[in-house]
């Protein structure tokens, strides 16, 4: 059995760890460190493979989505560099998160992704790549390719607020989060499994334009502020 095949085969068996972790997230993380609202959560299917496309502003946005959403678990993709916090390691080991290396095409990353979906589970993405704080960046074709590959189910997730949560923190404040859950859509491939790549970068704007539709908050729309560019050519909603 490979790795991958390994990881695959042990995700019924954490569901009682992500149950547990859920669970604290949504009590004393909620109660303590940030006051969570959100919008849309309807828009977010039971049981079909699902990529959750998340804004990225900052480090605690991919904690939030793993409490906010409840109707099944979200399974992140994080950056390999967070295993040298120890703290962050045994959170990523108990969620059963897995790693991506940035900065190249990183295959194990994307065989896992898609893998996971073609086994009916839903994975987070951020297709900036890291953080913008100041407004949303330039997507990364890496979405698109897991999603037609496996052909995914696409929802939105705005984040909005989530960038004061250090300057609240040392006030002794709770942080503020906001999740806009979009409209679901998936990517028309017209049954083809290998997408030229001049497409796939049409898709991802075409999906990075609706997840700018769906932030409530203008001035985190960064690039794709102007929403008159956004078209749908490629896109199937749900």
């Amino acid at each position: 059995m490979t790795s991958v095949d390994a990881y695959i085969a042990k995700q019924p068996r954490i569901a009682w760890r992500r149950y547990l972790l859920r669970g604290l997230i949504r009590t004393i993380g909620y109660w303590f460190f940030c006051r969570v609202t959100s919008t849309g959560k309807e828009n977010i299917p039971d049981n079909a493979p699902v990529i959750l496309m998340m804004s990225h502003i900052s480090a605690i946005d991919p904690v939030v989505c793993m409490g906010e959403v409840t109707n099944r678990f979200v399974i992140p993709m994080t950056k390999i560099e967070n295993l040298s916090n120890p703290i962050l390691r045994f959170f990523v080991w108990w969620w059963g998160a897995y790693t991506i290396r940035r900065g190249e095409v990183d295959r194990r990353a994307l065989i896992n992704s898609i893998e996971l979906l073609k086994h009916g589970n839903m994975i987070l993405i951020a297709p900036e790549g890291t953080r913008h704080p100041e407004g949303m960046g330039e997507g990364k074709d890496g979405l698109a390719y897991v999603a037609t590959k496996a052909d995914a189910i696409i929802v939105p997730a705005a984040i909005s607020k989530t960038q004061t949560f250090k300057q609240r923190w040392k006030q002794l404040k709770r942080a503020e989060a906001h999740i806009a859950f979009g409209r679901p859509f998936k990517f028309k491939t017209n049954g083809r499994s290998r997408i030229p790549r001049e497409e796939l970068k049409k898709m991802t704007q075409e999906a990075m334009y609706q997840l700018a539709l769906t932030q409530p908050d203008e001035s985190l729309r960064g690039i794709y502020s102007d929403l008159s560019q956004a078209t749908t050519d490629y896109l199937e909603f749900i």
